[in-house]
């Protein structure tokens, strides 16, 4: 009998993306993987390390996983991914219940060490993180008809406050050719969103064609016969170029919603975070990207409570987002996370103060995104059917303003059974705090 594999994949997208690509070695290797981790023979860990609230969590599975260890239930636990990367042999050092610690580097070689660690060996291997496949198959984590296209792995933008590049290493481009081959194939199994994600997608191509290619890679994915939306996430505001900005807002496939994590708008807290910009740039870039995509969602996230930040920086930062009304916004305290060069800095601001300053944002983003579906109210959208509420009595999909995971819902009524993921159109009659509520026209 086939030993079972479960896997938990905490934090971001492309950490999901690189679970899904573990999944398909381990099944390649004769495994049966199994979705309870209770039914398995081995549960992998993928964990995420990039703040501290994020680490926690990561730990938190572990010791949980430990107590089904104790009661006999799983046999191994394996730990990879960000945090594993991180802290390397701390992990197994820390915490008793790990029988295998490896970094991202030794992803490839995960069937070896779940079958080490299920015959009783300790497991430690952490080789050079630039040894993470890039390239590979994949089992589909997410609904059959949203998926995520990784185009890149680490970052070059050394934000001071960020570990990324000390965890993923540098910015690498995946081609293009295999980008458009993996896209078709989850096209061919029913994908109809295709959710494009990287550290830094505006910089995607600087390394292999000698310049920004994002807007030529979504030309091509645009060929793809049964994609439906095509969403760009996690753009760098310094990158948008002309050429992205055209074919954002000429490819009918393209949604027109852009994720820019701007952090803050005070151009000497930007200095030491090693961004680049201010208020007026900012703006500026923000009202062109409004006037040359009309309808476009603006989602970004800032962070309050950098080193120094006076309470005068963060009235600035306020008024920006009550002034650009973002219709998608998060907010997070600044994690002082060590080794990066933020975290030595003087000035660092009370815990206290940094959740004050960002639950401030999120009490007035909160208003501005129920007057944004106030005035939705009427309107026709075109929603993706996700499933069925059974508290409300009603469907519920997203719409091309709400990407995965991370924005609201559309809750919508009709007289007849909508199919999961298929698009309906649904006029929309009330809001439910920030989510939508309407009926199928």
């Amino acid at each position: 009998m086939n030993e079972k594999v479960g896997i938990v994949s905490l934090g971001c997208a492309k950490n999901q993306v690189d679970a899904e690509m573990l999944l398909y070695t381990l099944r390649q290797n004769g495994f049966e993987l199994v979705n309870d981790p209770a039914d398995a023979d081995a549960v992998i860990v993928n964990t995420c390390g990039f703040i501290e609230s994020a680490k926690q969590e990561s730990i938190n599975e572990i010791i949980e996983l430990g107590e089904l260890k104790r009661e006999g239930k799983i046999k191994a636990i394996i730990v990879t991914g960000c945090l594993a990367e991180r802290y390397q042999s701390d992990i197994a050092k820390q915490l008793y219940e790990v029988d295998a610690a490896i970094g991202i580097g030794a992803n490839k070689r995960i069937a070896e060490v779940v079958r080490e660690a299920l015959s009783g060996k300790k497991v430690e291997e952490f080789p050079d993180k630039l040894l993470l496949p890039l390239e590979g198959g994949r089992v589909q984590s997410t609904p059959f008809y949203t998926a995520y296209l990784k185009i890149a792995e680490g970052c070059d933008n050394r934000c001071t406050y960020c570990a990324i590049p000390m965890i993923r290493g540098g910015f690498r481009s995946r081609p293009i050719e295999a980008l458009i081959d993996e896209a078709k194939g989850l096209a061919a199994r029913g994908v109809r969103e295709l959710n494009v994600i990287a550290q830094d997608t505006t910089r995607y191509g600087t390394d292999l064609y000698g310049e920004p290619s994002l807007d030529r890679l979504l030309r091509e994915l645009c060929k793809i016969d049964g994609l439906h939306w095509i969403r760009v996430l996690y753009c760098y505001p310094d990158s948008i170029t002309d050429g992205l900005i055209d074919v954002i807002a000429q490819e009918e496939k393209i949604v027109k919603y852009i994720d820019l994590p701007l952090q803050h708008c005070n151009g000497e807290i930007l200095r030491r975070m090693n961004r680049r910009g201010d208020r007026a740039s900012l703006t500026a870039l923000l009202n062109k990207l409004r006037s040359r995509i009309p309808g476009i969602v603006l989602r970004t996230t800032f962070i309050t409570g950098f080193p120094g930040e006076t309470e005068e920086q963060f009235e600035e930062l306020a008024e920006f987002a009550d002034e650009i009304r973002f219709e998608r916004l998060g907010c997070f305290a600044y994690s002082q996370e060590e080794d990066t060069p933020a975290a030595s800095m003087p000035d660092q601001v009370d815990d206290d103060v940094k959740n004050r300053r960002a639950e401030l944002i999120m009490d007035k983003q909160q208003r501005i995104m129920e007057e944004y579906g106030e005035a939705m109210i009427g309107a026709e959208l075109e929603v993706l059917v996700e499933g069925f509420d059974r508290l409300s009595g009603c469907w519920f999909g997203r719409s091309r303003a709400d990407a995965p995971e991370v924005d609201g819902c559309v809750f919508f009524t009709g007289e007849n059974r909508p199919t999961i993921g298929e698009f309906v159109t649904v006029t929309v009659d009330d809001i439910l705090g920030c989510d939508l509520m309407g009926t199928v026209v």
